[in-house]
């Protein structure tokens, strides 16, 4: 599991934008948005990159805060 935060999400569509290009990649199980922080939790079956997490998040439209 791991947890990250994304800037600029003000919404469920912006929320569903960030879970759709999350879930796209390769062994994400799960996304979850937890709206008015921006963090993200997301399961995989397999470890995922940081630039991964951080070009889905940027093809969604938004930013990966740094931490």
């Amino acid at each position: 599991m791991t947890t990250f935060q994304v800037r600029g999400m003000t919404c469920a569509h912006c929320a569903g934008f960030v879970t759709e290009e999350l879930e796209s990649l390769p062994g994400v199980e799960s996304v979850a948005v937890d709206l008015p922080t921006g963090n993200v939790t997301l399961t995989a079956d397999r470890p995922i990159r940081p630039a991964e997490i951080r070009n889905a998040v940027e093809a969604a439209g938004y930013e990966l805060a740094e931490t």
